[in-house]
């Protein structure tokens, strides 16, 4: 199998290339403000994988799944119902709810806990907002925390399906601030992290400089809009 590659492609949207070749997005807000020109309009798309609601997460997901017709969309079920309801082209599988594990061609997508609220910009409840652990067809682990604080339970996560990267938000204000971040990989046992979610507008103020300071003995990838990291 050829390596695997996660790409920040801004905010808190991420395209991942597995070992198989399948090509995974994740939270596809790709009109964010540092999403770079070269990655907006996509070649292709097997997977898309949501972890809530709120539209700079969605973002342009309805669009590209009409364009591109992924194998999967992967949402708790009520956003998923929702993303049908605004004419989304998705599977016929209902969206799964935390502990739910769906698989898609080798690849497992399971929505884990988070702490966080999720809905349409209309104020429709979309479900709650979930965290998301992919498990890679060579059996490796990454886990997208989401929007989330930090909580005990990622000791659970971390137990269960031994992440070996995780990608926290640091911003603060919407989500856990870089000091809270740094206790999360603690508690995950993660030796590898990738930090998202920070410097899109003002009140994301959060740096990776600042996660260094309180994740001792961590990796800090903190890669540049359109950069990929080899996993």
């Amino acid at each position: 199998m050829a390596d695997a590659s996660l790409t920040w492609l801004g905010h808190a949207s991420f395209r991942l290339d597995t070992p198989g070749g399948k090509r995974v997005y994740v939270d596809p807000w790709l009109g964010n403000p540092k999403c770079p020109d070269s990655e907006k309009e996509p070649e292709r798309i097997d997977v898309i994988a949501l972890t809530h609601g709120h539209s700079d997460h969605v973002g342009e997901t309805v669009e590209l799944t009409k364009k591109f017709e992924p194998k999967a969309v992967v949402a708790m079920v009520e956003l998923k119902g929702w993303l049908q309801g605004k004419g989304a082209k998705l599977d016929g599988l209902p969206g799964p709810n935390k502990g739910g594990t769906v698989d898609v061609e080798g690849l497992k997508f399971t929505l884990v806990n988070a702490f966080h609220s999720s809905s349409s910009d209309e104020g429709e409840y979309l479900g709650e907002a979930a965290g998301l652990v992919i498990t890679l067809e060579d059996g490796r682990a990454i886990y997208f925390a989401g929007d989330t604080c930090v909580f005990s339970d990622m000791q659970l996560i971390g137990r269960i399906y031994s992440p070996e990267l995780a990608v926290l938000p640091i911003g603060g204000h919407f989500t856990m601030d870089p000091r809270e971040a740094g206790v999360a990989c603690e508690l995950l046992g993660v030796k590898r992290v990738v930090p998202c979610h920070y410097g899109t507008f003002p009140l994301l103020p959060g740096t990776p400089d600042e996660l260094r300071q309180y994740a001792s003995g961590v990796d800090v990838h903190a890669l540049q809009p359109g950069e990929s990291l080899t996993l």
